[in-house]
């Protein structure tokens, strides 16, 4: 490789690590209002006849978090399917895809309900990355055409079983669930423990293999000039796919959007899109968005963006730390509206989150305040985090974290 192409691929990487960080920013916002706001556990932030477009724009622009990170999780494999072989490959996905569904219902259900005796263990993103990657560790071994094609095929195809549960008297089982419906579902799994299936996986993997496709774009087969003008288009393309696709209204995202009082509100409408599972619209505009970003970061460095490249280098440690740190701010908030822990623990009977209280909570600007706070706390241990890796490149353990 020429020391041009070096310099490529060192910057191109750095625009996927800049990304992933800005969508983890992002995705805090969430998780934040989760927790803090008033009215988090009341009513849908999406449902259009009681948000506001402040709090209808707060939660939609976290839905681009969780397809970009699987989709440049998929990305990122490709990148390293070049430096490893298809065994080595296969071997590390296998051994994350299970060390990521261990985190999920230990740590990540853990630092969510802070309940130690686990009596609910929640299947979110990581269970469905984890899931994915070990799936994707069979399959690249495939070629990479048959990829492609079992990658569209999953994104393109799975909304038609909506059809099928949109038929009177369908019931979703387990299996249907953990596959493409999983909306929350929950299931016993002992005497009082329950699982809830909030990503099925399928439409997901479907989506990683798709990233590991799109991989091929940041190879040195490709200038950054040719790369910028190729994500450029893919981005306007998917964006203008979802607009069609959408304006249709019969296929693509199961809740088909409708008129509403105003202009504005039938725009909101139009853009609220199913997570879950993703549907085929939500993916296509979400996706669109993230190529596109992908594109201007291309040739943009500076102060900002080596601040998001840090958080998007320690993207797993920033995860798993951010959602103690939130957690912990609700439980010190709880204690300060004078709550006891006994009130806390006898919660739980009708609420699996401890410390928090339905209809309890604190306006949208404080939620954003609090943002800001975790974000202001986590950047500097993500930035040792982040030295620690590049000083300590042989310590094996560190790749899966």
């Amino acid at each position: 490789m020429s020391v041009n192409s070096v310099a490529s691929t060192q910057k191109r990487v750095d625009s996927i690590d800049v990304l992933r960080g800005i969508v983890m920013v992002i995705m805090a916002i969430d998780h934040v209002r989760d927790f803090i706001h008033q009215g988090a556990y009341l009513d849908d932030p999406l449902n259009i006849s009681t948000t506001t477009p402040v709090l209808f724009f707060t939660r939609w622009i976290t839905h681009l978090c969780a397809p970009t990170f699987v989709f440049l999780s998929g990305l990122s494999i490709y990148l390293q399917s070049k430096r490893k072989t298809k065994s080595e490959l296969s071997s590390f996905l296998l051994k994350r895809g299970l060390w990521l569904i261990f985190v999920e219902f230990g740590l990540i259900t853990l630092a969510m309900t802070f309940n130690p005796f686990y009596n609910l263990v929640i299947m979110q993103v990581i269970w469905a990355i984890g899931i994915s990657m070990i799936i994707l560790g069979f399959l690249s071994r495939l070629p990479y055409k048959f990829l492609l094609a079992i990658g569209l095929f999953i994104v393109l195809g799975h909304n038609a079983l909506d059809f099928l549960e949109a038929e009177p008297g369908f019931k979703a089982g387990f299996w249907w669930d953990l596959f493409h419906h999983g909306s929350f579902a929950i299931y016993p799994i002992a005497i009082g423990h329950v699982i809830a299936i909030m990503y099925p996986f399928v439409p997901w993997t479907g989506l990683m293999i798709l990233g590991y496709c799109f991989g091929i774009f940041f190879t040195p087969k490709f200038t950054s000039q040719q790369r910028q003008k190729i994500l450029l288009r893919f981005g306007l393309s998917l964006i203008g796919f979802f607009i069609v696709l959408r304006a249709i209204n019969l296929y693509g995202d199961p809740k088909p959007w409708a008129p509403q009082s105003t202009v504005f509100y039938t725009f909101l409408s139009f853009l609220k899109v199913h997570k879950y599972p993703p549907s085929l619209a939500y993916m296509s505009v979400m996706i669109g968005i993230a190529i596109l970003a992908l594109s201007f970061l291309e040739t943009i460095q500076n102060k900002i963006t080596k601040a998001f490249r840090v958080f998007g280098r320690t993207a797993f440690f920033y995860y798993i730390l951010h959602f103690y740190l939130v957690h912990t701010i609700c439980m010190i908030l709880f204690f300060s509206r004078g709550h006891s822990l006994v009130e806390a623990i006898n919660s739980l009977q009708t609420f699996p989150f401890l410390f928090s209280i339905k209809g309890e909570g604190y306006s949208l600007g404080f939620v954003y305040l609090i943002w800001i706070l975790i974000i202001s706390c986590l950047y500097p241990l993500c930035k040792w985090y982040d030295s620690y890796k590049t000083a300590h490149k042989e310590k094996w353990w560190l790749s899966y974290l």
